[in-house]
């Protein structure tokens, strides 16, 4: 069912666990097949100005699918520009998994959408520090 790819992820998943001070944090829960996937990240600024994902790392409940598609998820995602994360396609994660059931596809959705959630928790996080910040200055 799950080819050489999706089985290394999953049994040697990378990028678990938790950052304790993460510049975002994002939740995707899917009711239904009980999945649930956090993903933490680390925010920098790269030479240009861009905010780049400087460390990323997830705790996931779930099935083969969803550990997988977590961990690839954090690869594709690590080192890029905020705007380029959130370009990343579930057809990306599958791709570089080396493809996914039909039924599994959903796993790659909510990787995402836990990294997108991550993203903008860390810009909400931004405008409230940039708010404090001018309210202070008052």
């Amino acid at each position: 069912m799950y080819n050489e790819t999706v089985m290394e992820h999953f049994m040697r998943p990378r990028n678990t666990g938790e950052i304790t001070d993460a510049d975002g944090i994002g939740k995707a829960r899917n009711p239904v097949c009980g999945d649930v996937m956090h993903i933490f990240i680390s925010v920098n600024k790269n030479n240009a100005g861009e905010e780049i994902i400087s460390d990323i790392r997830f705790q996931t409940f779930g099935c083969v699918a969803a550990i997988a598609t977590s961990s690839m998820t954090t690869e594709l995602a690590k080192k890029k520009s905020l705007d380029d994360a959130l370009k990343i396609t579930r057809d990306d994660v599958a791709r570089a998994l080396g493809g996914l059931p039909p039924i599994k596809m959903h796993c790659s959705n909510l990787a995402l959408g836990a990294l997108h959630a991550a993203i903008n928790d860390y810009h909400e996080k931004q405008k409230q520090s940039k708010g404090n910040a001018q309210a202070g200055t008052l």
